[in-house]
């Protein structure tokens, strides 16, 4: 077993360990999709145009993309907290590879992320959403947002270590919360201003989104938007590449050279 492999197991362990130990933040990150699923659902879908039924079919997935881009606050949250509780530190000077620390996080995320996506899906079934794709196209869904997750936690990471405070963290966080706003994650970007929904599709949350729904058969792609929307599973497998070759190598690059 290479020493990568080792220690990156010990780091996941870690952080898995973090996340039982402080269960009320799993929970409430667990929470906050569902009632969103149910206030969008019920209020917004008696107000758009098309049925609510259809417009819960069409939120899941959105909801679920943006519970996958909700990596980039956990991750840069908790890489802030070590860095500014002195456990980065501790860590460099023992010998672990450089690379397990912040690998070790993403893929404790992403364990606890496959977890948490199941009571959405419940729910979500619950309201009228259904799967109406087929089989391998439902697991291929899965799997992009798993993917998407992990490139969104590598930027939390990132961000993280850079701030290296709780507080800029925190507040740095929770404008993320305005990343899916400028998506098609809750509402068909057609009918925005040009340069409105020209910024929305570009966005990968809507590349994601736009994939989920054509893969689970719950929404067709739609015509005439920029390539990401309109190739959503290329555009998305891009992001998701693009994102992880930028941000995982700068971040295991900010965390072997500290603070200096």
């Amino acid at each position: 077993m290479s020493a990568l492999t080792y220690d990156g197991m010990a780091m996941v362990g870690r952080q898995l360990r973090r996340v039982r130990n402080n269960p009320g933040l799993a929970i409430l990150t667990q929470v906050m999709p569902i009632n969103m699923l149910l206030f969008f659902g019920y209020v917004f879908g008696s107000a758009l145009a098309m049925p609510g039924g259809e417009y819960r079919s069409f939120l899941v997935p959105g909801l679920l993309a943006a519970t996958a881009a909700g990596g980039i606050m956990t991750g840069m949250f908790q890489a802030a907290q070590d860095t500014h509780r002195g456990v980065m530190v501790r860590f460099r000077t023992m010998p672990v590879s450089r690379s397990a620390v912040p690998l070790g996080q993403a893929v404790a995320d992403l364990v606890v992320t496959a977890a948490g996506t199941v009571p959405l899906l419940l729910v979500g079934l619950a309201v009228g959403w259904r799967v109406e794709g087929s089989a391998p196209e439902a697991l291929g869904a899965v799997g992009l947002l798993l993917l998407f997750r992990f490139a969104c936690t590598w930027i939390g990471i990132l961000l993280g270590l850079l701030t290296r405070s709780e507080e800029a963290a925190g507040q740095l966080g929770a404008a993320t919360f305005v990343l899916p706003l400028l998506s098609n994650a809750y509402i068909p970007t057609g009918n925005l201003a040009g340069w409105l929904r020209t910024t929305a599709e570009w966005n990968p949350i809507s590349a994601v989104t736009t994939a989920l729904r054509d893969l689970f058969g719950n929404a067709p792609v739609p015509e005439g938007a920029a390539w990401p929307v309109a190739h959503p599973v290329a555009g998305s497998l891009a992001w998701c590449a693009l994102l992880i070759a930028v941000c995982a190598p700068l971040a295991v690059r900010r965390y072997a050279r500290g603070e200096g």
